[in-house]
């Protein structure tokens, strides 16, 4: 057995917050830079020295070392996290007018996590527990403000054992609590929390809404319909829509001019293609709904007809898009959505003509601009990504016309080649089209290339989108082709492609993967003798049965921290699915154990292990509460009698999935040396 002790992100009870007022953040490469830009040069990407696979794991899974970058309301400051690299981040705040950065907040023991403006003077932020497991990681960001100088800190939300409070006799709120950043208020130092009041480890729900002013820790709770999940808000900040949600109904409900609320939509969970998204400066209700047809998109509900009003304010053919707004003072300027790739589309026409502008002077980047929402600064901050650069943060002066280098994410990458990613189009046996996303080794032909077949968690969520992934830029820089599809069941693609996944686990969902395979193989890409599947969660699930079903296709199999028995997920009672998950949940998405027995052991890997012949490398942590660590070991010890090629890994320390740089580096270092045995690049 290979077992590997994680490095301990721990300290939690001991953690000690601090805010240092105008302390000075040291002008350093790997952390913030004030630059022109300037493209690399593929010349100096060719002579980039080949790495071998430990020390390219340790580049990629390296912790970034600056991030996050938020641009105050009125444009005239911006927030980030920077770090020396080994070091935990710090939150930093830099005065544009002067460009003088300071440091204004940081943990003893813990990244800096998400960060957003309460007013001009004002910032919260949360801690990057990502390293944490799961379980810790879920409930233990906390919450905190502080203001731009580093003065009037305050912690606001508890972390996990801590008992760290600012003034006497302060209550700290319960660590489930949440911000709802984005929502502008009247009062300056509020901001709108939430929390569950009803709990379900899978599915909390029924959230009190409360607001917090961040500078006395008071609350005040705000009047909203029992179980409501979502809320949406106007330009000044009132509450005016809400979606519930109570067993298998939701409903979506508006509060009208007398304070009473209406009900404009209800439906079966399902069926419930609807959710409120804001009231605009019009007073327009903006929805994401379906509108009857197959995609979701953003529309103005008609309150006169009851129904969201034609044509759509924002759609695609392709895609639901769910729409996240951008202000500019009480008017929406534009909102931002994901189609292939983030999207934003102005209805402002100053904005758009200056998002063609940096579109044009950033030409291989997806670029984000946030513009000042109130006031006249020329500041622009532009967050630029691609498949190939993981995160580029720059400041643009609409007055100089100036682009200069805020930071970036992995300087440490810069001028290592990447794999390009592109969307393609599968078409499954059946005529249904299948979207996915191939990445091909740098600097190869894309022909006859080892592929490794990856597919997403879930299932029922998007697997991915164009933009830089770590896992699969380490397996395109090992020389393998990865193609990711969004087979039947993923979201994000209609109602249509969902609903064709429906207990179809083993079943018409793993025939995608199998018409991927030979899509890949027909189009020339793909070795026929070496594929290899891959994946996490249900994506190991699909793993461990891909050889099962299709044993002439895959060569090896990587499957970390899988369901191996969909029986278990209703039997194993040390699980964090709830009740209603078990009830109700599963059984309509997945299957019922009873009344689909005999298909859950037809497709379940652990009942028929004696068909699986191939190598394959396991991968389970220790303290996985959605799969847990029994579904590995049940599968390791069936393979026993015949599969003498069981690689076997156990993070103790570890929950659903690799979160800290150390296992992360240990796991892809092991795959990348299962991977060079069995279908290793020539």
């Amino acid at each position: 057995m290979k077992t590997m002790d994680k490095r301990q992100a721990g300290g939690v009870a001991r953690r000690v917050l601090r805010a240092a007022m105008g302390a000075t953040l040291l002008l350093q490469a790997s952390a913030l830079l004030v630059t022109t830009t300037a493209p690399v040069s593929a010349a100096a990407a060719e002579t980039t020295p080949a790495r071998t696979g430990r020390e390219t794991a340790e580049a990629i899974f390296q912790k970034p070392v600056f991030g996050g970058a938020v641009l105050s309301p009125d444009g005239r400051r911006v927030a980030f996290r920077t770090a020396v690299k080994g070091q935990f981040s710090r939150l930093a705040v830099m005065e544009l007018d002067t460009m003088k950065p300071s440091i204004v907040a940081s943990a003893e023991d813990a990244d800096i996590g998400e960060i957003f403006w309460i007013n001009n003077q004002r910032l919260a932020y949360n801690l990057g527990v990502w390293e944490l497991p799961p379980e810790d990681r879920r409930f233990n960001p906390g919450l905190f403000a502080v203001n731009a100088d580093g003065s009037q800190f305050r912690q606001l939300v508890e972390t996990l054992g801590a008992f760290v409070k600012s003034g006497e006799n302060s209550k700290l709120l319960p660590q489930s609590t949440r911000p709802l950043p984005g929502v502008g208020l009247k009062q300056g130092d509020d901001i709108w929390v939430v929390r569950p009041q009803t709990f379900d480890k899978a599915a909390p729900s029924d959230f009190l809404l409360q607001r917090l002013n961040t500078l006395t820790g008071r609350t005040v709770d705000v009047d909203a319909p029992k179980d409501s999940v979502e809320f949406a808000f106007d330009p000044a900040g009132e509450l005016r829509a809400v979606l519930t949600s109570k067993g298998q109904r939701r409903a979506m409900l508006f509060r009208q001019t007398d304070g009473s609320w209406k009900t404009l939509a209800e439906a079966d969970v399902l069926d419930a293609a609807f959710s409120p998204l804001l009231v605009d400066g019009q007073g327009r209700l903006l929805v994401n709904t379906r509108a009857g047809g197959d995609k979701m998109g953003v529309y103005v509900w008609d309150m006169a007809t009851n129904a969201p009003q034609l044509p759509a304010l924002v759609a695609s053919p392709d895609y639901d898009l769910s729409a996240a707004p951008v202000w500019a003072g009480q008017n929406l300027a534009g909102v931002r959505y994901v189609s292939d790739a983030h999207v934003t589309q102005w209805f402002d026409e100053r904005r758009k003509a200056l998002q063609a502008s940096m579109d044009k002077a950033l030409p291989n980047t997806v670029n984000e601009l946030a513009v000042a929402r109130h006031g006249d600064s020329p500041w622009v901050l532009v967050n630029a990504f691609s498949d190939k650069e993981p995160g580029l943060s720059l400041l643009y002066n609409s007055e100089t016309r100036k682009l200069s280098r805020l930071g970036q994410l992995r300087p440490d990458l810069k001028g290592v080649p990447m794999g390009a990613m592109d969307l393609v189009r599968v078409t499954a046996r059946d005529g249904l089209p299948v979207p996915a996303w191939l990445t091909l080794p740098p600097g190869s032909d894309g022909k006859n290339l080892p592929l490794v077949l990856w597919v997403h968690g879930g299932p029922w969520v998007r697997g991915a989108q164009w933009g830089w992934n770590p896992e699969v830029q380490f397996l395109a820089s090992r020389g393998y082709a990865v193609l990711q599809p969004e087979f039947r069941g993923s979201a994000g693609f209609g109602d249509k492609h969902f609903r064709a996944g429906l207990k179809q686990w083993g079943l018409a969902m793993q025939d995608d993967l199998a018409d991927a395979v030979r899509w890949a193989v027909d189009k020339g890409v793909a070795d026929p003798k070496r594929v290899c599947i891959a994946g996490a969660s249900y994506g190991g699930y699909a793993a461990m049965m891909g050889p099962i079903k299709h044993p002439e296709l895959y060569r090896c199999a990587v499957n970390w921290v899988g369901v191996t028995d969909q029986s278990l997920m209703f039997s194993v009672h040390w699980s964090d699915f709830g009740k209603d998950v078990k009830g109700w949940v599963l059984p309509r998405l997945m299957g019922d154990p009873k009344a689909d027995a005999a298909q859950f052991e037809a497709n379940s890997p652990l009942a028929q292990a004696a068909r699986f012949k191939v190598p394959v490398l396991m991968a389970y942590g220790a303290k996985d509460q959605r799969v847990p660590l029994v579904h590995g070991e049940k599968m390791r010890d069936a393979l026993k009698a015949h599969n003498r090629d069981v690689r076997w890994i156990v993070y103790p320390e570890a929950g659903h999935g690799w979160f800290d740089p150390p296992t992360q580096i240990d796991f892809w270092t092991q795959v990348d040396g299962f991977l060079a045995q069995h279908i290793g690049a020539k």
